[in-house]
Formats: C-alpha cells, structure tokens, sequence
C-alpha cells in the first residue's frame, strides 16, 4: 500500500532535515554491551542523558513495546561474470512463488554493481560458482518491471538450496554503506537483534539492536508487555533523497506482516489506557501502514512527512538517523520538526553516538 502524509503548516523542504554531523561520532562498531549504549531521553521539553538499560523505568506498566521481529540475511554476495569481470550483487528479496516468473521459491531481485549489465539469460558466477563450490544467478529480467532499477535473478545451487541456504553459506553481513570495515564474526552477532525470527532483511532494525535478555526481564517484571510485527528492511532505507521536493520523493517497497496476536495486543493496551510503544521506524511504517490498508500483510511504501496523521503509535525507541533521510522527516513528524532538531544538537554536542551502531532516543508523540 502507498501513503503519503497530509500537507503540513509548514512547507519542508530536504534541506529543512539537514545537520552537521562529524565523521567521528558515526559508529563504526557496536557498543561493548548491547544496553550499555546512551539513550537520549526526548520525551519532555528537555533532552535528558540516559543509559539504554534505564528503559524500563521511562515505560508504565500495561504499555505494549512492539519490536519489529525480521532477521538481517547475508545478501552481500561477490562473484564474477563469464567474462570474469567482478560484480557485486545485494539481493532485496527472496521472490514468493507467486511472484516468480517460473512459480518456484528460488528467484530473487537484487541491487547489482558491475562494469556490464547482463543481458536475459547471462550467467553470473557467486561465491566461485557451481564449479568453485559456490552457484550460479540467471538474469532473467527488471523487477517491478521491464523499466525497474532492480534485477530479477534465479539462483542455482549445486543440490537445489533455497535462496536463504545460500546466502547463509556464501553471503556477507550487508553493512550500511557509511560503515568502512568489512564484516566480521562480531558484525554477524551485532547486526541482529536477540529476538531475530523471520529471515529476509538486508538491514538491521536498529533501534531493537539495544535490547538484551537483561533489559527484556526488566521490562516484563515492570509488567510491560510485548508483540511483533514484520517488516523486511530494504536497502532503499540508505538511498538518498534526490529531489528537493519532499513530495516528489519516491518511496522504496517493504514486505510486511502484522499478526492477528498483535492487533489483539493493541486492543487490549488501549482498553487497559497503556500506550503503544513502536520499537524502530520500521514499526512504525508497520503499524501505521496496517491502520489505513487494514490489510495484515503487503507491501508498504507508506511515506511518513510534518503534517501526518498518526493513529497507533504514541511512544517511539529510535536511532539517530542520517541528514536529509526520510527517517529524518518521520520522526519529526512524529515528535515535532523543532524538538526533534534541538535533541539532534544536543546528541552531536554531547557526542552520542550515530546510526546503526549508535546510540537511540526516545519520543513522545506530539499532541496535535
């Protein structure tokens, strides 16, 4: 489904969203323990510092957290074409049958780096290919369609592996393009959460890296309940904002799942007066895509903007996002444009750290 916010009192603009932010404060690695990073508590008129493991103290018993429960999957693969250039191929989505053009679970669409597209039915080679140990892709078309920036793939492994069998085997940690290092064994730990589930993500939900089982105790024995959604993270969450105009910004597409178990969670906060608490922009876009489709699972590409109308989540756990994102634009939206800005100051003056291995903050929804 599609969803763009309502205008707003103020006409934004991308640059609006921007802010000077010193390379030094962008993480590069996680913080020694999950809930030992900084929380910037944002939910009064003042920034207050905090330490992640204090969530449970900020929260009231009968609020419900919702995590978004999606699992990262290695969808950075290398490998070569016939010719032997080198290539780089991100897959965004593992296809449904329904979706493949030959009905079986083993095509995918993908970002794909290399000096020559391939033409229809050119063979690429992925991690040595079948003959190196590794197995091949066929280029089989665009995707959504014939004009569509992604590429339509069909992965053969030696012996028949599903896509997420061989990414686990051959793939890579897809790290966001502003962290330098390449993964490693402590990337393939830190970059899930501890509650990871469904597989399909090529990117963290960030704001859930902060919880351990010691803060999830915490947070039960405080009488704070919980449910999940789905929401498969794609890399279009990285891609920069082109256009000047915030409406004339294209959405990328994310596959969703909200379950039966956690409307049912929602209801029964609201009849009991807790608050929704959304663990992550991606439940938000989760949640807040469900209440206006009613659909339980899609795609969404819901666009959250100054001006929207919020209508299930009234707390927010978030990261801190990068200058000029759409992330940008939908926790001002959720929180206020100026408030959100003044906490930003604060965070880069008093050196919190930034984006997926940062530290978080934490908003209230602003009254209308």
């Amino acid at each position: 489904m599609s969803e763009t916010s309502s205008p707003s009192a103020r006409p934004f603009t991308v640059a609006d969203f921007d802010f000077t932010l010193p390379d030094a404060l962008i993480a590069q690695h996680p913080a020694a323990e999950r809930s030992a990073s900084r929380l910037l508590d944002g939910t009064g008129p003042q920034a207050v510092d905090r330490i992640f493991r204090a969530l449970p103290d900020l929260l009231q018993p009968g609020d419900l957290l919702v995590f978004n429960d999606t699992q990262v999957v290695k969808a950075r693969l290398f490998g070569e074409k016939a010719s032997g250039g080198k290539l780089e191929l991100l897959i965004e989505r593992v296809l449904l049958p329904h979706e493949a053009l030959d009905g079986s679970a083993n095509e995918i669409v993908g970002h794909l780096r290399v000096s020559k597209k391939p033409l229809p039915g050119g063979r690429l080679h992925l991690a040595g290919g079948l003959k190196g140990g590794g197995f091949d892709a066929v280029f089989v078309g665009r995707w959504p369609d014939e004009l569509g920036q992604l590429f339509r793939l069909r992965l053969e492994g030696p012996t028949g592996e599903d896509p997420y069998t061989l990414m686990a085997r051959h793939g890579h940690v897809p790290l966001p393009p502003y962290i330098t290092h390449g993964d490693d064994a402590e990337d393939e730990r830190r970059y899930q959460t501890v509650f990871a589930r469904v597989p399909g993500a090529v990117a963290a939900p960030t704001a859930a890296l902060h919880f351990d089982e010691g803060v999830l105790a915490a947070l039960e024995a405080r009488g704070v309940q919980r449910a999940n959604v789905t929401l498969h993270v794609g890399a279009g969450t990285f891609a920069p904002m082109k256009t000047e105009r915030i409406e004339e910004h294209v959405m990328h597409h994310e596959r969703y799942a909200v379950p039966a178990a956690t409307v049912q969670a929602i209801e029964a906060c609201r009849a009991r007066g807790g608050r929704v608490v959304a663990v992550g922009t991606t439940t938000v876009r989760t949640l807040e895509s469900w209440a206006r489709s009613g659909e339980l699972q899609g795609d969404t590409n819901i666009f959250i903007t100054p001006g929207f109308d919020f209508r299930v989540v009234d707390v927010l756990v978030t990261n801190f996002h990068l200058p000029k994102s759409t992330l940008m634009m939908l926790v001002s939206a959720f929180a206020g444009y100026e408030h959100v800005m003044a906490l930003y100051r604060h965070a880069v003056a008093q050196g919190y750290r930034f984006f997926s291995y940062g530290d978080a903050m934490l908003l209230q929804r602003r009254s209308a």
